[in-house]
């Protein structure tokens, strides 16, 4: 009974702490000017930074991939040795003396520990790797390769598998959606067959690549995290909120020692406690849209009172009395969130040339327009799968969306896909997709074939 009374009286707490919630950043958000923030000139190149503690073993199976796969590109790698004190850092320095070590005698935050590795970080783009994850052969060549195919991208992020027997609990394809009010609002996707640069809510901060002058402008990974989770969330949110997307790239595959480093510091308990209250924290200082907050704050603090977690309801309401972030968001949260929620597959086509681009946009797979056009289409669809191969080998690209997800969600896909392809002309299905396209395609540019014979 007791326990029951807990419960109820600070679940209502934590519901009244959201709708207060006040606008201002909490006193321990990023410092502007940090050594991550500070703008500089570059080289083109790859900085891969791994945080690492006690991870000597870890290291030794990994750094031979990172140093076959580096080969034709120009970079380093910086080892975040991270409170260690089973010789990692002269290990390194005597096996790898190409290798900087970043050293740190106190155990650090994953936050901390890599803002110190992109503060000495030298060239245009940021790799963050964990310790446990192996690189299959054309892992930085495939996340190269996305940043010259998708404008303004800001993280490209990598496919995870795990050792076979083991349950697979990533992926890459990271969106944020809830097949029952009990799950944890972020989940993996399996990705489908022949899809790739799907948009995707964040990458993995174990195995993304990421732009280093939009990691910076960003103040890097906020520190606010602690010891480790939902960081790359917080930050693949906050670069989406000025237009930086990150997608899900196929080609770019690990293997993924699940936990290999957490597991031997932290119970199973104080991990699933770490990764609840570190969620509460970004719906907290991330998201900005008092409307949007506040459906999400109730879905999360109905989430934990389903758990029976009056401690983290108790948390979750002097966290929110704490304050919130105070910015105005360049790209719509609610299209961030449509547009990432597993509604949404982006899947390459077989047509490569420099002709001129149509977009088709559809209420089903349509016939790809010809008359000297390549054709991009954007379509519902009842589920999603992979297009039929006669679609695939007439088209740039085919990106489908699911017919019962938000309007939201295909319009958000168009947008990105204009911007993707600035295509010539568009070619509207039925006079009803124009409210789709009306924000993201020229009038002038928009024809309207007759309908489509059912």
């Amino acid at each position: 009974m007791k326990l029951g009374i807990q419960l109820a009286l600070w679940y209502a707490a934590a519901r009244v702490a959201g709708a207060l919630r006040p606008r201002w950043r909490s006193r321990n958000g990023p410092r502007p000017g940090s050594p991550a923030g500070e703008p500089r000139a570059v080289e083109t190149g790859i900085s891969v930074i791994i945080p690492s503690r006690n991870g000597k073993s870890l290291l030794e199976a990994q750094l031979p991939g990172i140093a076959r796969e580096l080969e034709s590109f120009t970079a380093e790698i910086i080892v975040a040795d991270n409170g260690s004190d089973d010789g990692t850092a002269q290990w390194l320095r005597a096996a790898w003396p190409q290798v900087h070590v970043e050293l740190s005698h106190p155990p650090l935050s994953f936050a901390r520990a890599v803002n110190r590795g992109i503060a000495r970080a030298r060239y245009s783009h940021v790799c963050l790797l964990n310790n446990d994850m192996l690189l299959e052969p054309g892992f930085f060549g495939a996340l190269v390769r996305a940043f010259q195919q998708a404008p303004d991208l800001f993280c490209a992020t990598a496919q995870i598998r795990f050792p076979e027997g083991v349950r697979r609990e990533e992926t890459g394809k990271a969106v944020m959606a809830q097949s029952h009010p009990d799950d944890f609002p972020i989940r993996c996707d399996e990705p489908l067959p022949g899809e790739d640069l799907s948009y995707v809510l964040y990458g993995s901060g174990g195995c993304s690549l990421y732009d280093a002058a939009r990691l910076r402008a960003l103040g890097g990974v906020d520190q606010a995290y602690e010891p480790a989770y939902v960081e790359d969330l917080d930050l693949g949110y906050r670069a989406w909120q000025r237009g930086w997307p990150t997608v899900y790239v196929a080609g770019a595959v690990v293997e993924h020692r699940h936990r290999a480093t957490t597991s031997r510091y932290y119970t199973p308990a104080q991990l699933e406690e770490i990764l609840e209250v570190n969620y509460l924290r970004f719906l907290v200082r991330a998201v900005v849209s008092p409307k949007l907050f506040r459906k999400l704050w109730r879905q999360a603090t109905r989430r934990l009172r389903m758990r029976v977690q009056p401690a983290l309801l108790r948390t979750a309401a002097r966290m929110a009395l704490g304050g919130g972030s105070p910015g105005v968001p360049e790209y719509s949260e609610e299209l961030i969130l449509a547009l990432t929620s597993g509604a949404v597959a982006v899947f390459p086509g077989q047509v490569v040339s420099d002709r001129p681009r149509a977009l088709i946009v559809s209420s089903y797979l349509a016939a790809p327009l010809s008359a000297g056009f390549d054709s991009v289409l954007v379509a519902f669809t009842k589920r999603l799968a992979t297009p039929p191969p006669e679609i695939l080998a007439a088209s740039v690209e085919v990106v489908l969306v699911l017919e019962d997800s938000a309007s939201s969600a295909f319009r958000s896909a168009l947008h990105q896909t204009v911007r993707k392809w600035r295509p010539a002309v568009a070619q509207l299905e039925a006079p009803q997709m124009a409210q789709y396209a009306a924000d993201c395609v020229p009038a002038r540019a928009i024809l309207v074939p007759p309908p489509h014979p059912d």
